[in-house]
C-alpha cells in the first residue's frame, strides 16, 4: 500500500482550482476514499486527483455554455464507477450553480448504491443513479448537454459514443482506456501495412491508436469539432489521450470520406462504425 503523502491536498488544489478553498470540498473527499482522514493525499489517490480535476477543468467553458443555454442542463457521465469525476463536477461547479443534473451509469449495482448514498448524505439532489450497461442506460431526457466517459474499458467507450448520439449530446468527453477490439481484427491480418502490426505489442499499441483516430473521425463524421490532447502527464496516468468533441453541425462528408478511406486501408471495421 502506498503511504500517505506528507503534503497536504491543498497544495493540488491551490494548484488546480484556486477558486475554492480545499476544506470546503475535504469531506467529500474523505467519502470517495482520495482523502485520507487527516486529509492528505497517498500516491494513487494524488494521480486520480490530478487526473479528475484536468478534466472538470477542460470541461468548464463547455458547461458554463450549457449553463448559459439551459435552465436545467442534463450531463451524463457514463461508465463512472465510483463516481469520482461526477462528484466532484457536482461539487466545484453545479452546486454553487444551483441548477443543473448529473446522471452517473454504472453496471455494477453495490457501487450505484454506494454513490447514491454519498449523494443523499452530501446533499447532492441533482445526481442520479442508473444502474445499466451504457448501451441499455436510458435517460428521461432524449436530448443532453454532455456525455463524459473517464476510462471506460475497450469497447465501453464507443458505447459511450453511441450513448452520446442517441442523446444529442452537444459535448462528449473521452479518456479511453484499454482498447483490445482492433488489434484482434488484425491478427494475422495481411497487407501492405503489415509490418505495422506484425509483432503482438505493436498490434496492441498501433491498434489502440487507430481505435482513437477511428473514433475521432466518427465524430467529426457526425458534426463534432473533435480535439485530441493530453489530459495530465504520463506520470499521472498511462491512459491519457482526451477526446474532446463538440457539436458544430448535423453531419460532415469530408471527415467520412476520410474515415471510410482509412478503414479500407487498414481493412478492419470496428463495431463502432455499426452505428452509422
Amino acid at each position: 500500500m502506498p503511504k500517505p503523502n506528507p503534503v497536504a491536498a491543498q497544495d493540488l488544489w491551490t494548484e488546480l482550482w484556486p477558486s475554492r478553498e480545499p476544506q470546503k470540498s475535504a469531506p467529500l473527499l474523505k467519502a470517495l476514499h482520495i482523502l485520507t482522514r487527516d486529509g492528505k493525499l497517498n500516491a494513487d489517490s494524488r494521480r486520480k486527483l490530478k487526473q479528475v480535476l484536468h478534466l472538470v477543468q477542460f470541461l468548464r467553458p463547455s458547461i458554463a455554455a450549457a449553463l448559459a443555454r439551459s435552465e436545467d442542463p442534463v450531463f451524463a457521465d457514463v461508465g463512472a464507477g465510483k463516481s469520482y469525476l461526477g462528484f466532484v463536477l457536482y461539487d466545484l461547479i453545479l452546486a454553487e450553480a444551483g441548477r443543473g443534473r448529473i446522471f452517473g451509469v454504472e453496471t455494477r449495482e453495490d457501487l450505484v448504491a454506494k454513490s447514491q448514498a454519498l449523494a443523499a448524505e452530501s446533499g447532492f439532489e441533482r445526481m442520479q443513479f442508473i444502474c445499466a450497461p451504457i448501451a441499455d442506460a436510458k435517460l428521461p431526457e432524449s436530448e443532453i448537454e454532455m456525455v463524459t466517459a473517464l476510462h471506460a474499458c475497450d469497447t465501453a467507450t464507443d458505447d459511450a459514443i453511441r450513448f452520446a448520439l442517441r442523446h444529442k449530446a452537444k459535448t462528449i468527453a473521452l479518456v479511453p482506456c484499454c482498447q483490445a477490439e482492433v488489434a484482434r481484427l488484425l491478427e494475422g491480418k495481411g497487407g501492405s501495412m503489415h509490418q505495422l502490426w506484425r509483432h503482438p505489442i505493436q498490434r496492441r499499441e498501433f491498434g489502440a491508436h487507430v481505435t482513437n483516430v477511428i473514433r475521432g473521425l466518427f465524430l467529426e463524421a457526425h458534426g463534432y469539432k473533435v480535439r485530441v490532447t493530453e489530459l495530465t502527464g504520463l506520470e499521472h496516468s498511462l491512459k491519457n489521450e482526451l477526446i474532446l468533441a463538440e457539436r458544430h453541425q448535423m453531419t460532415n462528408p469530408k471527415a467520412r470520406a476520410e474515415l471510410d478511406k482509412l478503414v479500407e486501408e487498414i481493412g478492419v471495421r470496428p463495431g463502432l462504425l455499426d452505428a452509422r
